[in-house]
């Protein structure tokens, strides 16, 4: 006898191009689970964040076992969960919700999905000073991630100095005061720093280009990228191009599937299965 069908979705607007319907179904294929993964894609529908209420009580109803949530959903579903995880209630977003005994409760698997891409590729990084650029619901996410890996001082720079200001404190209550810095000028926040994380939009392949001078990478800094397509963006070209070490953005793609499919199902995913099954939709992709 089948068993039933592990009904999944993602809700957010314009996630037509998402790879995170094939990475769920494809492990719990590989893992002998039934799954159907559903885009929910506020754009193609032509509604906002207005419509969150009625899908995540559509959900409830039709026994979804959970949702990834992204773009421009991540803190409009919080009011409308029964819990949230720990990690979720600290950063103030939500990018999972499992349905589980009659609650929908939220998780934030990014942070920990990058972490787990980024100690993979760099392992005993030096964390004494980092810099992250982009300080939005990713690059927010990832701040504590870092923090909790064990970054000495975090400097924050972001085009919009309020937001990260107000980050910066956020983090400084968390975690210990004096350890995070903010401020909009990155050559003289890369003066001396160990490592880079790139958390904005530029270099995906419909905004190319670098989010800022390459002059300012240097050989004995780490950078770290979040932007998966293409894998190789004109960030880490250079970084490469001048000694850098680096991590590129399909460790947190793949971290956060892994994290997001042992939420869903009770089941650790096979990482390496996964990242395998990740990089040759990249390749497949870049190739179309």
């Amino acid at each position: 006898m089948n068993s039933p069908k592990l009904l999944l979705g993602l809700i957010g607007a314009g996630i037509q191009q998402s790879l995170t319907p094939a990475m769920q179904e494809q492990e719990a294929a590989a893992q002998g689970l039934r799954a159907h993964y559903q885009l929910i894609d506020l754009d193609r529908a032509g509604v906002g964040v207005e419509a969150l209420p009625t899908l995540i009580q559509a959900a409830r109803i039709m026994g979804f076992a959970g949702l990834n949530i992204t773009y421009p959903c991540k803190q409009a579903v919080i009011p409308l969960l029964d819990e949230l995880s720990d990690e979720a209630r600290a950063m103030g977003a939500v990018n999972t919700v499992v349905f589980r005994d009659g609650k929908a409760i939220g998780h934030n698997t990014d942070g920990s999905g990058w972490a787990w891409g980024f100690t993979r590729a760099l392992p005993g990084a030096d964390l004494s000073r980092v810099v992250l650029l982009g300080t939005g619901g990713a690059g927010s996410a990832i701040a504590h991630a870092a923090l909790r890996l064990g970054v000495g001082r975090l400097t924050l720079v972001d085009t919009e100095p309020v937001r990260a200001q107000a980050l910066a404190d956020s983090l400084n209550a968390l975690y210990g005061a004096g350890r995070v810095s903010a401020g909009s000028d990155a050559a003289a926040a890369l003066a001396g720093a160990s490592g880079l994380i790139h958390a904005t939009p530029t270099g995906m392949a419909k905004l190319p280009g670098l989010p800022l001078d390459a002059a300012l990478l240097r050989p004995d800094l780490w950078v770290a990228e979040i932007v998966y397509f293409p894998l190789e963006t004109a960030l880490l070209k250079a970084a490469r191009a001048r000694g850098c070490k680096v991590s590129d953005g399909g460790g947190m793609a793949v971290g956060q599937a892994v994290g997001a499919f042992e939420l869903f199902t009770g089941r650790p995913a096979d990482p390496a299965r996964v990242r395998e099954h990740f990089l040759g939709m990249v390749a497949e992709r870049a190739t179309s």
